[in-house]
């Protein structure tokens, strides 16, 4: 068992399970979304993007690629947050919710598609 894969592989999965615990509930709900959950989403994204960058091969670029949009995604869903409550103010009404929640659903779709370039890779490397 290569101890490099797991750990490349737990990141990938975990960032994929944190995004869905945080997207899950009531989309316009404030309640059912945690603002630690989204900081611990970012993070663990950030550190499965830092884990795919020295692979070279195609399926490690189109992995890089995937990781980045949900960094993107996951970023501005964390900037919308932070403007809401501490720069303009208004706090996290339904409405800036909602545009959280879909970022980070962006992001989810993107997590989504590495994990399942991830298994089909080690599928197709294991025949």
């Amino acid at each position: 068992m290569n101890l490099e894969k797991v750990i490349f592989g737990f990141f990938i999965v975990l960032s994929l399970t944190l995004n869905v615990g945080f997207v899950l509930g009531e989309y316009s709900n404030p309640d059912h979304h945690s603002v630690y959950e989204l900081f611990g989403v970012v993070v663990v994204n950030l550190i499965a993007t830092g884990l795919k960058l020295g692979d070279r091969s195609q399926i490690g670029a189109l992995l890089l690629a995937t990781s980045l949009v949900a960094d993107f995604e996951l970023i501005a869903a964390a900037l919308e947050w932070t403007f809401a409550v501490h720069i303009i103010g208004t706090g996290i009404t339904p409405e800036v919710m909602t545009s959280i929640v879909s970022l980070a659903g962006g992001a989810l779709v993107a997590n989504i598609i590495s994990v399942v370039i991830l298994v089909s890779e080690t599928l197709i490397s294991r025949m």
